[in-house]
């Protein structure tokens, strides 16, 4: 009588598409990945938080952008052609490794360590080349797909690598330059890249997930300003508020418009050329960034629950909620082909909460308030088009 053994799996593997792979979940390397980036986000937020002007949040949106653009391309890479086997785990960790870099330059990249900066996020690029150079090679039905990302990715390395012999706002121009001309593989690639499938149920858990972790720098604020405060009762209500607030965004995001935006994915995303996939990527730029403005904005209301804030950081909160808002309404119409697939949830609530950021005049416990009122009716209006049949959501 034998006993039957459990073959480990070949060390080195090559890649190939996982599109169709019935069962597929973020690995845990991927979470492990992930917490580099959290790190930056963090920098990049407590940078902000120093800065509170319009300078300081420009400054830290473009930051945040390069940021989440490292995440999306080696996400949609990995969606596409993880293997698992250790020359891959080699390169992401040695991407982990790139980012944490990013981390420690991350409040100063526009002053003294915009080079230390821009090499670690150049690093990202060139093992991402290596992986789509590995992948050309064994992956023979997805090469039109791989050579746009090869070419995209390989441009905008060679601005950043142009950038780290430049000063001053030359090397800005070079880095926007060069994001930008990787934006576009993804777009190229859907109508020029052969059909190549992405996995529709890999793709939302991934970005749910970083969301999450996003989410998580706004409980963060919540945490620091209770605790610089002293637990001082003002403050203590704001926070309580802020929480609700807060857990309304989850809401919005994990049980309605994330949902249907989900929905919409596995419906339609199949037909790489619908540019669905596409309108559900990007949408996620406007709604992630404005949930780490929030964040930023909600401890300033905490640690001033009774003072006038300057301008700048009142938009914090209100226009990083705005911003948010009007990301769940990219996700949800450019998923559907039609606006109307958010109208009127949650468009109406968009200029209901920027009306409150235009208000100076208000404490800031007032208006946190306000917010979080107009915040948990959305929740309760999309609730109610979602039991109604109005509102199509799966779980994300």
């Amino acid at each position: 009588m034998s006993e039957a053994t459990d073959r480990p799996e070949p060390l080195i593997r090559p890649p190939r598409l996982r599109a169709e792979d019935s069962e597929r979940s973020a690995s845990r390397l991927e979470l492990f990945f992930d917490l580099a980036y959290v790190l930056v986000v963090a920098e990049l937020a407590a940078s902000f938080a120093k800065d509170l002007s319009w300078h300081g949040a420009g400054v830290f949106a473009a930051l945040f952008t390069i940021t989440w653009w490292s995440w999306v391309t080696t996400t949609l890479y990995a969606n596409r052609f993880d293997t698992n086997d250790v020359i891959y785990r080699l390169a992401k960790l040695g991407g982990a490794g790139a980012v944490i870099a990013m981390a420690a330059a991350a409040q100063d990249a526009t002053g003294t360590e915009g080079t230390a900066f821009a090499l670690s996020y150049l690093v990202t690029r060139l093992l991402l080349l290596a992986l789509y150079a590995r992948a050309y090679r064994h992956v023979r039905d997805a090469r039109p797909t791989i050579v746009i990302y090869l070419v995209g990715t390989g441009a905008g390395a060679a601005l950043w690598a142009g950038s780290l012999a430049a000063s001053g706002y030359l090397r800005y121009a070079l880095w926007a330059a060069g994001i930008l001309i990787e934006a576009t593989a993804p777009i190229v690639a859907t109508r020029r890249g052969g059909g190549v499938p992405l996995h529709l149920d890999h793709l939302p858990e991934r970005f749910g997930l970083f969301v999450i972790l996003v989410l998580g720098e706004s409980v963060a604020s919540v945490v620091a300003g209770v605790h610089d405060t002293h637990w001082e009762a003002a403050s203590v209500l704001v926070a309580a508020v802020g929480f609700v607030l807060v857990a309304a965004l989850w809401w919005i995001y994990f049980d309605l418009g994330g949902a249907a935006g989900k929905r919409n994915l596995i419906d339609e995303g199949d037909d790489q050329e619908s540019g669905v996939a596409d309108a559900y990527v990007y949408g996620h730029l406007p709604l992630m960034l404005g949930l780490v403005i929030v964040a930023v904005g909600l401890e300033q209301f905490i640690l001033h629950p009774g003072d006038h804030l300057p301008v700048a950081a009142v938009w914090a909160l209100h226009g990083g909620a705005t911003l948010f808002l009007a990301g769940t309404v990219a996700v949800m119409s450019g998923t559907a082909g039609t606006w109307r697939a958010a109208w009127p949830w949650p468009i109406v609530a968009i200029p209901a909460v920027a009306v409150i950021g235009a208000a100076p005049w208000l404490v800031p416990a007032a208006a946190v308030g306000l917010s979080a009122a107009v915040l948990v009716a959305t929740v309760l209006a999309g609730i109610r088009q979602q039991r109604h049949g109005r509102l199509a959501t799966t779980e994300t």
